[in-house]
């Protein structure tokens, strides 16, 4: 049973696709995110770069549910460009979101999810795993959750199931806004963010014992795996 999953980033992209998913396992997805879900799941506005705010987020949602089954850590950003020529905030808020974010939403969860001996599900990406130019700030937020992960997978081990998502390019609005030349082209073939969801899905719903560590989904051309 996957039962309460609180999912960062949940009202858009991978984060949604999960929520629905998760609704449609029969839990119950509670969503924490800077926009309002539009399916009407159960949420907290919140920037989880922001970690006293997305600590009483988290605490908010699960009081409200009875506890918390499992978390997902899909909510990121990214800010393409040379480094000397992207602004240091910015860089740096890639880095508040993306790797900060996530310490800090399972930071929180932690007390729950030791009670319930539930399950943690970062998400990295392919370019957590290979570096390409004009992406200093993202590779290195993502190379960051993969060691976090990694690190925590042995830190909790026997008491909270740990596993590493590795996306590949999905065909969400993660994308809008870029300059064209860092959007993907009109030829890219991009997973549908349902498909790698139902991969969350599945590993959320292993049995006590059984890890799914790491999980690579990814398109079958994608240019930055292997």
């Amino acid at each position: 049973m996957v039962g309460n999953i609180l999912i960062t980033g949940g009202a858009s992209g991978l984060g949604k696709a999960t929520a629905d998913a998760v609704a449609k396992a029969g839990g119950r997805p509670l969503v924490i995110d800077v926009g309002v879900p539009e399916n009407g799941v159960d949420h907290v506005l919140a920037d989880v770069a922001d970690r006293d705010r997305v600590h009483a987020a988290v605490t908010e949602l699960a009081e409200r549910a009875g506890g918390l089954d499992g978390v997902v850590t899909a909510a990121g950003i990214d800010r393409c460009g040379p480094l000397a020529q992207v602004p240091p905030a910015e860089w740096e808020r890639v880095i508040g979101v993306n790797l900060l974010g996530t310490a800090s939403v399972v930071r929180a969860a932690l007390p729950y999810l030791e009670r319930s001996a539930g399950r943690v599900v970062t998400c990295a990406s392919t370019l957590g795993l290979r570096a390409v130019g004009d992406a200093t700030a993202y590779c290195a937020a993502k190379f960051g959750v993969v060691g976090f992960t990694r690190a925590l997978a042995a830190e909790l081990a026997g008491r909270v199931g740990v596993t590493l998502l590795v996306p590949g390019g999905m065909r969400t609005r993660f994308f809008d806004g870029r300059e064209e030349r860092y959007r993907p082209g009109p030829d890219a073939r991009l997973n549908q963010p349902e498909d790698v969801a139902a991969a969350v899905v599945f590993a959320l719903g292993q049995p006590p014992g059984c890890e799914l560590r790491e999980l690579v989904v990814c398109p079958s051309t994608e240019p930055s795996w292997p």
